[in-house]
């Protein structure tokens, strides 16, 4: 039985590496007495070579939260996918809302997931609509995004890139969307990369993100029609985060 992946998105946290190695022992306390999930953590890049360097199991991954496409040259502030991979990264989360929010654009997450994956590295693609109503407007929005970030994918590598669907709305809360909601999600998601590009879309992986705790994950995991989740408030509280993975256990 396939493991369920669980992406720790640590964001801007925590403040020191001192702390930033205690939470990820406590991570990797979890994830080695759960049976039924597979960890990738994303902590901020200034930690990531150490903290990788310092892990020598083979239960947890490491991702970039964020990475330019290019290799090298006039983008201060930034660090390329090249970089976090030589840190230890073989997961790159690519458009997160947080990011697209900063000014991260659909064209910006074409060009990182193809230049993820010349570096062998999986791409974890975010889409998500900041609202939705009665309309369906969202799905238009949901749509345009992934056929614009996964339009310089080969075929035959699609089914390495992970889809990652995040509502807006429900990010740095409790309340997330049900698991009904979801799966009607997951099923458009594959159909638009059916339709647009190959039946290897019927078997991409999605993942969840959105308000993910330990509460929500076992009726998700059940009845949503995921494959992961992609969590973040909760994945600093070592705590939860532990409860979360130990319910995964249970599907």
């Amino acid at each position: 039985m396939a493991k369920t992946l669980v992406v720790a998105n640590w964001k801007m946290n925590p403040g020191t590496m001192r702390e930033a190695h205690k939470l990820f022992e406590a991570t990797r306390k979890a994830a080695d007495t759960s049976s039924g999930s597979f960890v990738v953590v994303a902590p901020p890049s200034i930690y990531l070579r150490e903290i990788s360097r310092s892990y020598r199991g083979k239960k947890i991954a490491f991702a970039s939260q964020d990475a330019h496409h290019a290799e090298g040259g006039a983008h201060t502030g930034r660090i390329s996918l090249q970089q976090a991979k030589d840190a230890g990264v073989s997961y790159a989360i690519v458009g997160h809302s947080e990011t697209r929010a900063s000014g991260k654009s659909d064209d910006d997450t074409r060009k990182e997931v193809a230049a993820a994956l010349a570096l062998r590295l999986t791409p974890i693609l975010c889409v998500g609509e900041l609202s939705r109503d009665a309309s369906g407007d969202h799905l238009a929005v949901v749509r345009e995004q992934l056929t614009t970030g996964l339009a310089d994918v080969p075929v035959g590598k699609l089914s390495k890139v992970l889809i990652a669907y995040e509502p807006v709305w429900a990010i740095g809360g409790e309340t997330t969307m049900s698991p009904r909601e979801m799966h009607e999600m997951s099923i458009f998601i594959r159909k638009v990369v059916v339709d647009r590009y190959s039946p290897v879309g019927h078997s991409m992986k999605v993942l969840y993100g959105g308000s993910v705790s330990e509460k929500n994950t076992l009726p998700m995991l059940e009845d949503g029609d995921v494959d992961g989740l992609l969590v973040g408030h909760v994945s600093i509280d070592a705590a939860r985060f532990a409860a979360l993975l130990s319910s995964i256990a249970n599907t």
